[in-house]
């Protein structure tokens, strides 16, 4: 398709917004929100103003198919054209996971990328929206180019668009809006391609094929494409295999956020809830965007801390990284098991704060190989993202090579590391002014926590976790309360940037076992303890009027 008259752009006058400051992954808000006139245009122009190589470069534009996508996708395009952006390649129907998106980024060598997005929050007219920046590595946006675009939205006036019509987002093939190249492509070809580099498809398709049943649940979400053409087409999956395998924009009115709570219906198959006298061998979910995953075995549950940590210590079996790791990366929140197979591997184990961002720089002067963070998010030096899919078939590799069970898998590392009992609480949609309240009331009284005890341990460190970055030597402060005790056990409380009302308050506990005969305890039993500390020293109750959390996983 082509535009034969030249294109006659007058600058929009607009108003600025006073709540566009970017979160850990983007600016997330209710799609009603999103679409008040100029709101996101006004976000698109901030971006592009803090973006001096923007004329004449390329871009990457895909977003998780969610209820506003295909929208949103037309009007950046406009605005790319009217900012004289040389080139977009743009995934099918206006679709790509995040993870994708990254690879594209970094083989195209693109300036960067624009990814729609609100991960694992619910879609749909009255769901979540989210939109964020990748910049050439194929990561997240660095904290100073988030702060910078939020200082442009403070004081934009105008932004630029091209009176065009919308392109056939559908159609394969190359477009042209005046002097700048629209390429749709297929949205699976270069991540599927990508993937047969890392692993061994030939082990892993005759293992699946040998009576080795999976349960996969693209949770009706970005991943389902993906799904059905590397586990299904590619590695034999039947249609059986992969549940609520389609993409919808409303997620079929579920919520896409892979954990025990709202992945139901693999959970049930997994458990054999319905008693049917057989499980899976295998079962996997992958978020809204496709960078989030989780993994079980038959009647077992891998927790992400674990995953991350297992992945590490068999990595030699994977064709990709049987040259060894440089190192491990991992959030601050996330547990302690990667230490310890990085202390074994004769290897640096560097500690994050949350968000994919604070790994780039890791990854990009070679650090590490592997990252992960506790909230189902796992990759490797192969993109910039966390990558689900990824992470489904690092383990379909090792039990290929391994051809033990998951829980066999699992066990045996506890045998050999000792275990990290972990668990995550989650208390969500409390008012913002409770949430920073108690934040305000722990974070006064840290000094004196210091050297008290509680259940027969004592508290050697009460800090608020700051951040040096090794490469940089940037600073990030303020990113999580942590509580560590003398015996090594944790309490880390975080107030969580991904919502889009309210505050989400997060607490994380954690604690070493290295008796074999103690690694059977039902896990919020071996943190019980540490459990009551964390109400008797913030008062979780008292300030959000919650007797239990929302999501425990």
């Amino acid at each position: 398709m082509r535009y034969s008259k030249p294109i006659k752009v007058q600058p929009v006058k607009t108003q600025p917004f006073t709540d566009q400051k970017p979160g850990t992954s983007g600016l997330r808000k209710k799609v009603q929100h999103f679409k008040q006139m100029d709101y996101l245009q006004n976000f698109v122009q901030s971006i592009f103003n803090c973006l001096p190589e923007l004329a004449g470069s390329t871009l990457i534009v895909g977003g998780d198919g969610r209820y506003f996508n295909r929208e949103s996708i037309q009007i950046i395009l406009r605005m790319a054209a009217a900012n004289r952006v040389k080139k977009v390649i743009l995934g099918q129907g206006g679709v790509l996971s995040t993870p994708a998106a990254s690879h594209l980024i970094r083989k195209n060598k693109a300036l960067g990328g624009i990814i729609l997005s609100a991960s694992h929050n619910p879609g749909g007219m009255n769901g979540d929206f989210g939109i964020k920046y990748n910049i050439s590595n194929g990561g997240p946006a660095p904290e100073e180019f988030t702060d910078a675009v939020f200082e442009e939205t403070k004081k934009i006036t105008q932004y630029h668009i091209a009176p065009i019509k919308g392109i056939p987002l559908d159609l394969i093939g190359s477009h042209t809006l005046e002097k700048m190249t629209i390429e749709i492509i297929d949205s699976v070809d270069d991540y599927a391609q990508l993937m047969t580099e890392l692993f061994d498809f030939d082990k892993i398709k005759a293992h699946m094929a040998d009576n080795f049943e999976i349960c996969f649940d693209a949770m009706y979400a970005v991943t389902a494409p993906y799904a059905r053409r590397i586990l299904g087409e590619m590695l034999g999956a039947t249609d059986d295999e992969i549940i609520r395998g389609e993409s919808l924009p409303n997620f079929g009115g579920c919520h896409p956020d892979p954990n025990l709570v709202h992945a139901k219906q693999l959970v049930e198959r997994m458990y054999d809830i319905e008693e049917t006298g057989s499980t899976p061998n295998f079962g996997a979910a992958s978020d809204g965007d496709g960078d989030r995953n989780m993994i079980m075995g038959d009647y077992f549950f891998v927790t992400p801390s674990d995953s991350l940590a297992i992945i590490a210590a068999n990595a030699q079996l994977i064709p990709a990284y049987q040259g060894g790791l440089k190192g491990i990366g991992r959030s601050m929140p996330t547990s302690q098991a990667a230490d310890r197979v990085a202390e074994k591997l004769g290897i640096d184990c560097y500690e994050t704060p949350t968000g994919w961002k604070f790994f780039g720089n890791l990854l990009d002067d070679g650090r590490i190989t592997l990252c992960g963070e506790e909230s189902f998010g796992t990759g490797s030096d192969h993109v910039r993202e966390k990558d689900g899919l990824w992470a489904v078939l690092c383990w379909l590799n090792i039990l290929a090579e391994r051809k033990q069970s998951v829980e066999d898998i699992v066990r045996q590392h506890w045998a050999e590391y000792g275990r990290n009992y972990y668990t995550r609480h989650d208390y969500e949609n409390i008012p913002s002014e409770a949430a920073n309240a108690l934040f305000d009331n722990l974070q006064d009284n840290l000094s004196s926590l210091v050297g008290k005890e509680f259940s027969g341990r004592s508290i050697s460190t009460a800090d608020n976790f700051s951040y040096h970055d090794p490469v940089d030597g940037s600073v990030s402060d303020k990113q999580g309360i942590r509580l560590l005790f003398n015996d090594g056990a944790r309490i880390i409380f975080r107030l969580s940037g991904t919502g889009t009302q309210g505050a989400t308050l997060r607490l994380y506990f954690e604690r070493y076992e290295a008796d074999i005969n103690q690694h059977d305890l039902e896990t919020q039993e071996a943190l019980y303890d540490l459990i009551e500390t964390a109400e008797l020293v913030a008062n979780i109750i008292g300030y959000t009027e919650m007797n239990e959390p929302t999501v425990i996983t």
